[in-house]
């Protein structure tokens, strides 16, 4: 009778590895380390950006790739300049679009980024991050939220950096 409770208990553990393991899988796939809300309406907001031609059609321009001091990166940002200006906060219209360089040369859409001299400022909820001024972008003070809502992010889906993320693909320009 024990070795037949042991014998269950061992078919109960890999049971549950199996669905743990299927479950991280599908997150993977998803995209997202967590099922935020906020992530998911930027989601299905944003998903035209998956193609970076969608973001230099409506004035997006990119700037150099962001990586961490620490490790992680941000990745390339695509920035609409009117956006930027005009201080408002749009789930739909994010001021910075962020891609991931990939060792293809392709980029791969991983977050989007909302920023404002507005503050404190908020969307959905979700506080944004305060920059004071002088920082590394040579901008005046600031707020921003960044959403991971394509590239899960191990220390947060509103976090700067992303660990997961690299600017190691970054192809030099050609002259």
């Amino acid at each position: 009778m024990e070795s037949n409770f042991r014998n269950g208990l061992l078919m109960v553990g890999a049971v549950l590895a199996v669905c743990t393991t299927f479950a991280q899988a599908h997150q993977e796939a998803a995209g997202a380390q967590d099922a935020n809300p906020l992530a998911e309406k930027v989601r299905a907001a944003n998903s035209r950006f998956l193609d970076v031609n969608a973001a230099t059609a409506e004035g997006y321009a990119p700037i150099p790739c962001a990586s961490g001091i620490t490790g992680g990166a941000m990745g390339i940002h695509y920035v609409n300049g009117g956006y930027l200006k005009d201080d408002k906060i749009d789930i739909a219209r994010p001021e910075a679009v962020m891609y991931e360089p990939m060792a293809d040369g392709t980029l791969k859409l991983v977050a989007v980024e909302y920023i404002t001299s507005k503050g404190p400022a908020s969307l959905e909820g979700q506080l944004f991050n305060f920059n004071s001024a002088p920082n590394r972008y040579g901008l005046g003070e600031f707020y921003e939220l960044h959403v991971w809502a394509w590239k899960g992010n191990p220390t947060g889906t509103f976090a700067d950096m992303n660990p997961k993320v690299s600017c190691e693909h970054v192809m030099a320009p050609s002259q």
